[in-house]
């Protein structure tokens, strides 16, 4: 075979056989299968409601399973698609986009799901799941026969009578039933064959199957049946005989029917394509270099597993919430991300942890995940999957497991970066394994997962160990997946890291290759820390900024709704604690001007000093954040990777321009500025000559809940800057866009305004009484009368 050479025809046909199965969703099925593909438009429409029986295959393209299971899905599909209307098969990918919503509103909490949904079934809780266990196509044929048994109150129209034959139904038959032949299957009760070759006639007419069971002693004696299973083929003229078969199987019986004379197929339409065509694009490949890391893959991580594995679970209880709470906390504090993804990890895991519920709805969750809440710092983590490292050359390929084990080796190697924020050794692999155990939506490879878990995981003793545990474990499943449908043959599973990334990291002793698992250490430490991340093909955060504020205006009015009685709730205890604290501070607040002002001053500085920094966290919260030069969309050209940062002069001159005493003065009231002062929490306090009376009565504040804004700050233990920050933020984008606005927000003091107006007075005095000097000396010079000449 490898020395044979292939056609240019037969090559052109495999190459465009290869497109067409590769521009199909996910490429795992085809409209030329004999199934369905059904989408978010059509799942419902087709199933529910339906005069037909269905079983549906839910499942994701990334799935190694589903990958796996694809060839028998499809087999089963091809073999039972003459059992059409009674039952219909269908698939839906719910790793697209389009059709999440829809998985999670029919319960798919896990890859592959198989859902059977009786005729008639008003939603899609009446779906029911059914296990198979392993592969086998005859389990999953003889569960759908099991599952059409099921229906007692409303038989499918199309689907003929199951249940065994009496001897009054058998006597009888031809009289009430217009057809030529009758075939009798003899069989035990827990034989299947009957049904099945019942089914396998469902489209052809003048012809019929009736089950019978061996303890039908009478018509056993009759036909004289000694073997079961057994055929007979009764004809309406009154004569019988058995049917002439190799082998008493469905196969030979079914052939055998079909060739009567006389039986002819009927009017019944085959499984069809949906209505509406599946919509596609070929997503174009994306240069990439496999010894660097990319940001878009990291963050497409994140935003799959945050915003889509877990939104399948409409509560979240007890193992999960837990598993949870261990995920986001371990992002936190080492996700090397960009500043505000950064900012969002941190306010979920804050978020979090303030929840002491063993219950989160997922609608409460996706509140924070979404991040639509006005007023906050830029926290934005993109809603796009962009796949760049770890794009396949499938859409089924890669992508986001690929995304997952980039996104744990990389948090194993800040946790040594960074000793002295972890809890031990088993932190990251500890909230690694509760992740996949409790969302990862394809099982199996979760459940694979465990086992190895379960093997060695607890004999970690180092953050060093779990580096490399989680490296050999990987290495592991790749040796397992190697040669298997999940294995992207231009991407195949070797042994990781190959030679030519680290030479250093092979050995060979006794003719067997060996690791040298401290050049390991040292690659695997290089490899995975944030100067080899590299931003190409990531969203600007302008960009992410700007659509997370027009969503924000959008779901304003769907927030305002839902969040009415909670904020009712909320407002009665922001009041009795402001009131508390106002009684308990009234005394410290009469202290001097100048004891204030030195408390202020001196609280920035010790604030500054005493806040732990995190991984790559910024120098200063706010927004006078920049986006560096090497964000740029598409760039594959050799650069220098980098992480952003905060360019430190845009800092300094966001602190030099933005001053609390003239922005308050144009754009907030003296109430609110008294409150914040109080929910400070003695952090920083506002001088007397602070609070000035109200300059501009601004409308266009009213809306804004300044109670809950400084609740937020009080709570968060934040000083100066962040207040500053939150007054910033409330203008939103039309402030860090408004450039004028920041040239003319430099502030000034009351001393300062009462110097300028002092020295103003003085020049227009002087100049006045040199416009006086001048003028008067004019008037002299003209009034002086001439000397007279001689």
């Amino acid at each position: 075979m490898a020395g044979r050479r292939c056609p240019p025809s037969a090559l052109l046909l495999l190459l465009l056989a290869a497109a067409l199965a590769g521009a199909q969703p996910g490429g795992l099925y085809s409209p030329g299968d004999a199934l369905v593909l059904l989408q978010v438009d059509t799942l419902e429409r087709r199933v529910l409601n339906s005069s037909s029986a269905w079983l549906v295959e839910f499942y994701a393209s990334w799935c190694g399973h589903c990958v796996h299971f694809a060839p028998t899905w499809r087999a089963l599909a091809a073999d039972i698609q003459e059992w059409s209307p009674a039952v219909n098969l269908g698939v839906v990918n719910c790793a697209d986009i389009a059709n999440q919503k829809a998985c999670k509103k029919f319960g798919i909490t896990g890859f592959p799901t198989l859902k059977f949904f009786k005729a008639f079934s008003k939603s899609p809780e009446d779906g029911t799941k059914i296990f198979h266990p392993g592969d086998s196509i005859q389990n999953l044929r003889q569960s759908i026969i099991t599952n059409l048994e099921m229906h007692k109150e409303t038989w499918p129209p199309a689907c003929p009578p199951l249940e065994p034959a009496s001897v009054e139904e058998i006597r009888g038959f031809f009289q009430t039933n217009n057809v030529m032949y009758l075939a009798l299957i003899f069989e035990a009760n827990d034989s299947f064959v009957g049904r099945e070759v019942t089914l396998d006639m469902l489209q052809y007419e003048n012809v019929a199957v009736r089950r019978v069971l061996s303890s039908e002693e009478e018509l056993v004696k009759k036909y004289g049946v000694t073997a079961f299973p057994s055929g007979f083929l009764l004809i309406n003229n009154g004569t019988f005989s058995r049917i002439p078969v190799k082998m008493e199987a469905r196969s030979f019986y079914t052939y055998f029917l079909r060739r009567l004379p006389g039986v002819t197929r009927g009017p019944y339409a085959p499984t069809s394509a949906p209505d509406t065509p599946i919509k596609s694009t070929l997503t174009p490949r994306r240069p990439a270099d496999r010894s660097k890391v990319y940001m878009a893959d990291l963050e497409s991580a994140l935003h799959y597993a945050l915003r889509v594995e877990v939104a399948r679970f409409s509560v979240l209880t007890g193992e999960r919430v837990r598993a949870l709470k261990d995920f986001v906390t371990v992002l936190a504090k080492y996700f090397p991300g960009r500043p505000f993804v950064q900012n969002f990890l941190r306010s979920v895991d804050r978020w979090l942890r303030n929840m002491r519920e063993s219950r989160i709805p997922y609608s409460a969750l996706e509140r924070v995940l979404t991040n639509r809440k006005e007023g906050q710092a830029p926290e934005v983590l993109s809603n796009n999957m962009t796949w760049v490292g770890c794009q396949g050359s499938k859409p089924h390929f890669r992508g986001y497991p690929c995304s997952l084990w980039t996104l744990f080796h990389l948090l194993t190697v800040q946790a040594t970066r960074y000793r002295r924020l972890g809890t031990g050794p088993l932190e990251v692999l500890g909230a690694m394994r509760g992740y996949v155990w409790s969302f990862f939506g394809c099982r199996e490879c979760a459940q694979h997962f465990e086992g190895m878990a379960a093997e060695s995981m607890d004999k970690v003793r180092s953050v060093d160990k779990a580096v490399l545990w989680l490296w050999s474990r990987h290495n592991r499943v790749n040796a397992r997946l190697a040669g298997t449908e999940t294995e992207d043959p231009e991407f195949p599973k070797l042994q990781w890291p190959p030679p030519d990334l680290c030479p250093l990291c092979h050995g060979v002793v006794n003719r067997r290759h060996v690791w040298d698992e401290a050049a390991v250490l040292r690659f695997l430490k290089a490899h995975f820390s944030p100067a080899n991340i590299i931003l190409d093909y990531t969203e600007p955060e302008m960009v992410l900024v700007v659509r997370h504020s027009r969503e924000a205006k959008e779901g304003a009015g769907e927030r305002a709704m839902g969040e009415g009685e909670e904020r009712g709730e909320a407002e009665e205890e922001e009041r009795g604690e402001a009131e508390e604290e106002e009684r308990g501070e009234a005394e410290e607040e009469e202290r001097g001007e100048a004891e204030e002002e030195e408390r202020g001053d001196n609280g920035r500085g010790e604030e500054d000093e005493g806040e732990e920094r995190r991984p790559g966290e910024p120098e200063a919260a706010g927004v006078g954040m920049e986006v560096g030069g090497s964000e740029r969309r598409g760039s594959s050209g050799p650069r220098k990777p980098s992480i952003v940062r905060m360019n430190p002069k845009t800092q300094e001159l966001e602190e030099d321009i933005v001053d609390l005493d003239n922005f308050s003065e144009l754009h907030y009231k003296s109430k609110a500025l008294k409150a914040a002062a109080v929910a400070a929490n003695k952090q920083w306090r506002l001088s007397k000559r602070d609070t000035i009376p109200l300059l501009l009565a601004d409308d266009s504040h009213q809306d804004f809940d300044y109670a809950a804004a400084w609740e937020r700050l009080r709570r968060r233990g934040r000083g100066s800057k962040q207040l500053i920050g939150a007054l910033e933020e409330n203008e939103g984008d039309a402030l860090r866009r408004n450039h004028w606005f920041r040239m003319l927000g430099v502030g000034f003091s009351r001393l300062d305004l009462s110097l300028c107006i002092v020295l103003y007075f003085l020049s227009s005095m002087c100049l006045l009484g040199m416009y006086t000097f001048f003028r008067m000396r004019t008037r002299l010079r003209k009034g002086r009368p001439g000397f007279p000449t001689a």
